[in-house]
């Protein structure tokens, strides 16, 4: 009986969908059963799949969407795609190779800082930030398995949720790990938390630059030793590392010979 041909009275209608309800067959939503039993009410699925091809296909629109913005704008693309890759490498070992001028320069170590701009690996002597527009080639060291980071948090700071909805700023700009989550910072402003660290900066094969950071504004990195200052365009830097106290030594002697 089709109910859209033909015209029926409201008890006919009412007899006929509790006899369709009477064949449907049921699927016992074991989500909304569990919550049903701690008395939480009923939630409502976010897509007609199961969950776990939910998180797939989510994964999977997430990555086409990174090629497809690539075939329109390379540059663009890159820096997402290298963005992607070291996010779901963090805290794990990397190796990238890149080009300084005519060098071309390989670093190794673990993801420690994800920017806008940038990334930062950490090993046992230095920390080295590197600009994601001269990574030409980034992956998984020979030898090392490549895992999923299983760290989960199970415990949850009480006192750190209130502040975070009552002082959200005041409370995120106090720590690296929260600012890393909350939002992807740049090159300049992570720099900004090294002031008074002695780097070398790189801004070409043959040209470095090697001083305490003294100061950054309006896109100016300074440089200071001593009394003398030295400033770097940040467009120019190519990477940034951390100095060791014997390269310090060194480098002021021969200034001194100077």
């Amino acid at each position: 009986m089709s109910l859209q041909n033909e015209k029926i009275r409201l008890k006919e209608y009412r007899e006929l969908l509790l006899k369709k309800k009477a064949q449907e067959e049921i699927k016992i939503d074991v989500i909304n059963e569990l919550n049903l039993q701690r008395g939480q009410g009923l939630t409502s699925p976010t897509s007609g799949t199961s969950t776990e091809e939910t998180r797939l296909l989510m994964e999977y629109i997430d990555r086409a969407n990174i090629f497809n913005i690539s075939k329109r704008d390379e540059q663009r693309g890159k820096i997402l795609k290298y963005r992607k890759f070291f996010k779901s490498k963090r805290n794990q070992q990397v190796e990238i190779y890149f080009k300084c001028g005519k060098e071309v320069i390989y670093k190794e170590g673990k993801v420690s800082t994800i920017g806008r701009d940038f990334v930062m690996l950490t090993n046992l002597r230095d920390r080295i930030w590197i600009k994601y527009d001269v990574i030409t080639s980034a992956n998984i060291p020979f030898g090392i398995p490549n895992y999923s980071n299983t760290h989960q948090h199970y415990l949850y700071d009480n006192q750190l949720r209130k502040k975070l909805l009552t002082q959200f700023g005041q409370i995120v700009s106090k720590r690296d790990i929260l600012k890393q989550q909350f939002y992807e910072e740049s090159l300049q402003t992570n720099l900004l938390a090294w002031e008074d660290t002695w780097l070398i900066i790189h801004t070409n094969e043959h040209d470095r630059k090697i001083g305490k950071l003294h100061q950054l504004e309006a896109g100016m990195v300074t440089l200071s030793v001593f009394n003398k200052r030295e400033t770097v365009m940040l467009q120019d830097i190519y990477y940034i590392e951390t100095i060791r106290f014997i390269n310090i030594l060194r480098h002021v002697y021969q200034s001194i010979r100077k």
